[in-house]
């Protein structure tokens, strides 16, 4: 024996939300919402950002609980150094050491009581360019050497001047480096220079002596306890700017 059970008819419109009939009542499904979301204040305790174009101040919320203040959209770098014054690079200060090295019989020690190692290094890469353009590649070279050389002249400079000996190597080392200037310029003339002959040696021994004497003057002129050995130190410069001629000879 078989029940039978009523179920009651679906209908389905053309158009809209289906309906379900129950007993004659017919229910329309709803249409979902979206969450209700509280409105916003106007005043939050939030910060916040709000750029307008064309806008040359920018308004930030204060602390919480405070106002708005405008804050520049511009920033203001009257008031910072300049790179290379934070670098610690004077271009004037390198200017007026280099300048002082043009003349041997004459060098300006005052304005390399103040050592640094910009210069210096300007003058090596200068070096290094010129070696490139002749075919040499010596830029680890002539940096070992450079090191080496102040090395080599701080110690015997310390130990020839004993207690009253007041050179560090810092100082040394951007003499040494600034002193290099007549040996660039041998490398630059070097290029239309022809590489036989005696003409290349006497001008390497002209700018050699010119690098010694200048040395020599900047190392008694910027330490104590140097004057009285003038000639041993001016063999030990000597035999550094040899060195470094040999490189633009050879």
């Amino acid at each position: 024996m078989t029940k039978q059970f009523a179920v009651p008819p679906v209908i389905f419109p053309s158009g809209g939300n289906p309906t379900v009939a129950t007993g004659g009542n017919i229910q329309q499904r709803r249409v979902p919402i979206a969450p209700f979301q509280p409105p916003r204040p106007s005043n939050s305790g939030i910060p916040f950002m709000s750029f307008e174009i064309g806008s040359a101040t920018t308004t930030t919320a204060g602390p919480i609980g405070g106002g708005t203040g405008p804050i520049s959209g511009a920033a203001n770098f009257d008031d910072e150094e300049a790179l290379l014054d934070e670098l610690g690079i004077h271009p004037d200060q390198i200017w007026k050491k280099t300048k002082s090295i043009l003349n041997p019989f004459r060098v300006n020690p005052t304005f390399h009581k103040d050592s640094d190692l910009s210069g210096p290094i300007f003058l090596y890469l200068s070096f290094c360019l010129f070696q490139l353009l002749a075919g040499k590649i010596q830029f680890g070279v002539i940096l070992g050497w450079i090191v080496v050389s102040s090395i080599f002249l701080y110690i015997v400079f310390n130990m020839l001047a004993g207690r009253q000996g007041n050179l560090d190597l810092h100082t040394c080392t951007s003499v040494i480096g600034y002193c290099l200037l007549p040996v660039v310029i041998l490398s630059a003339v070097s290029l239309f220079v022809p590489q036989n002959g005696a003409i290349r040696f006497g001008i390497a021994g002209v700018f050699v002596i010119w690098a010694t004497r200048a040395c020599t003057n900047l190392m008694v002129a910027v330490a104590d306890g140097g004057e009285e050995h003038r000639g041993l130190i001016a063999y030990a410069c000597f035999l550094i700017y040899t060195l470094f001629s040999l490189l633009v000879i050879f």
